[in-house]
């Protein structure tokens, strides 16, 4: 996936929901903060951009139809290669404060809307709870590009609550990460 891409899939999503803003949890997210040229091809991998609209209902209606207008299998996904997975806010486990530094993409390629990406520090937090090989391996490589610090991270998870388990592995890893 590439930074285009991204941005494609924030102005169909918002134009889908009719809604001006979403925010981008997987691990595209990184495509806010760094370009394609700039990312190892760990981190591009993924032909899926997982979206959260902001004001969607208990039921997740606004979820649904992103799934059902352009994700996986659709017709969007055979034309353009990638596809939209309409995701609840709550997905995944994030650091305290990550709202606050959630990095805006919004250009003429968004059609002036706005995907608010994940800041790669949190994302790497939010991957390392999830605690799956892929999101390891995502992890790693930005790790190994210099792209996120360990450190930073850490401290980062450390202020996840509600999971303790899934914390403490997940800071074990980036901690004997750091001390390669």
């Amino acid at each position: 996936m590439d930074r285009s891409q991204l941005e494609h899939a924030i102005r169909a999503a918002t134009e889908i929901i009719r809604h001006d803003t979403v925010v981008i949890i997987g691990s595209q997210a990184i495509l806010g903060s760094f370009t394609e040229d700039e990312l190892p091809l760990e981190a591009t991998m993924s032909e899926e951009v997982d979206v959260a609209p902001m004001e969607d209902d208990d039921a997740q209606s606004l979820a649904t139809e992103l799934d059902a207008a352009i994700g996986e299998m659709s017709f969007f996904h055979e034309t353009h290669g990638f596809y939209v997975q309409g995701v609840g806010m709550d997905t995944a486990v994030l650091p305290e404060g990550w709202t606050d530094r959630l990095v805006r993409v919004n250009n003429a390629n968004t059609n002036g809307r706005t995907g608010l990406c994940l800041e790669p520090h949190d994302l790497c937090a939010a991957k390392l709870i999830a605690g799956r090989a892929k999101d390891r391996v995502f992890v790693n490589a930005l790790l190994e590009h210099g792209l996120v610090d360990a450190d930073t991270i850490a401290v980062r998870l450390e202020t996840v609550r509600g999971d303790d388990i899934r914390r403490d592995r997940a800071l074990a890893w980036v901690r004997s990460s750091a001390g390669r």
